[in-house]
């Protein structure tokens, strides 16, 4: 999926209390109830408690029936599964816009369809988007159920966004087309792999190319307040003619088009397990010299025309059952740690996961805002 911030590792960073704002000369008005009599309307409810229980949430997103989702490619994460999960579950009908579309694209829908009965509800984003988007206003404050469990540095401390799952930069490879695959940056720019590599992506769009880019700067003497060398390893790439301007998708990897695929480990591991069937043999690695781990975040859009079912989505992606479904797709849950320990988590799915060497570490909000900016200014250019 080309999602970026498209579709998608730590990044940064009870009840809440809903307030009651007070005029000079006196109490203002209070809000209205939504269709299942809640004071102040489903868009006002911070957390299930303060909506009354998950009981009275799922009555009042039955009620609505419906929830608006946008970059949601089923052979992501998982999410073809998540999705018929949460409907077989719920009298909820998921209505699924756009799949590949990146997180920017995300973010236009939200303020393009402002007041729309057809604007996305929920959000599945890249980190920096999500945080942008945080700071325009455009999400709901709301904390789901384990939100204590939730590592500060993985969500907004108001509840606007927190990261889902996450995984590792790697390089996917069709071992029946390529005769020795590459395991690093590096063996990228070997002559041997002319027209094989591409990126999931736009990375000035799209999450996983970002991640990309930013694993490719790591391994070459870059860091994560300066990504203009990994700018400048595709720069090469592509001059030397290895790097093609196709996006991977799960049909160009199916068909040969894309040989090499950075991507994210979770989606190679995918569709090694997904075109088994199909004669390719897809193998994946993750690179030691730019090892790179990134979480996607959930947000919730604060003009949502379905602001219930938006909030049992969330309870439901962070409650265990949902959580282990993205692990089952090769995706690392934002609660694994919890749930190793409390032993929730399918020990059977984390056996599978692609293994990886060292800890990485994170780049903080101002420096992702700083790579987010350059790329803007400099991809294109690097690559004509």
């Amino acid at each position: 999926m080309p999602r970026p911030s498209g579709r998608r590792a730590a990044v940064l960073l009870g009840a809440a209390v809903l307030t009651t704002l007070s005029a000079a000369c006196g109490a203002a008005p209070d809000a209205p109830a939504d269709a299942a009599g809640h004071k102040g309307g489903a868009k006002a409810a911070e957390s299930a408690a303060a909506f009354g229980g998950m009981k009275a949430l799922v009555a009042a997103a039955e009620k609505e029936g419906r929830l608006n989702a946008i970059a949601l490619p089923s052979d992501w994460a998982n999410y073809g599964e998540l999705i018929k999960t949460f409907e077989a579950k719920y009298k909820v009908e998921i209505k699924v816009e756009n799949p590949d579309a990146a997180s920017a694209d995300e973010i236009a829908a939200v303020k393009s369809r402002k007041g729309q009965d057809r604007a996305p509800d929920v959000l599945d984003l890249g980190i920096a988007f999500a945080r942008s988007g945080a700071e325009e206003g455009l999400f709901a404050p709301y904390k789901v159920e384990p939100w204590d469990k939730i590592p500060d540095g993985q969500k907004d401390a108001d509840g606007r966004w927190y990261n889902d799952y996450g995984g590792y930069v790697s390089i996917g490879c069709d071992a029946k087309r390529i005769k020795v695959c590459p395991q690093t940056f590096a063996d990228l720019l070997k002559p041997e792999y002319k027209g094989k590599v591409a990126l999931n992506g736009n990375p000035t769009k799209s999450g996983s190319a970002f991640g990309g880019v930013y694993a490719a700067s790591l391994a070459d003497k870059g860091s994560f307040a300066d990504i203009q060398p990994g700018i400048d390893f595709f720069g090469k790439l592509k001059k030397s003619g290895n790097f093609i301007p196709v996006e991977s998708t799960p049909a160009t990897v199916e068909k040969g088009e894309t040989p090499i695929s950075i991507d994210w480990d979770y989606l190679n591991a995918g569709y090694a397990d997904q075109f088994r069937s199909k004669g390719v043999d897809w193998k994946v690695a993750i690179p030691t010299d730019g090892v790179y781990a990134q979480y996607y975040s959930q947000a919730i859009n604060k003009q949502a025309p379905h602001p219930a079912a938006a909030r049992l989505w969330m309870e439901f992606l962070y409650s265990a059952e949902g959580q282990n479904l993205w692990l089952k797709g090769y995706a690392r849950p934002v609660l694994l740690p919890t749930m190793t320990e409390d032993g929730t988590a399918d020990k059977s799915f984390v056996a599978k996961l692609p293994e990886v060497s060292g800890t990485p570490t994170f780049p903080a909000s101002a420096e992702l805002d700083k790579a987010k900016a350059t790329l803007a200014e400099k991809w294109d250019k690097a690559l004509s």
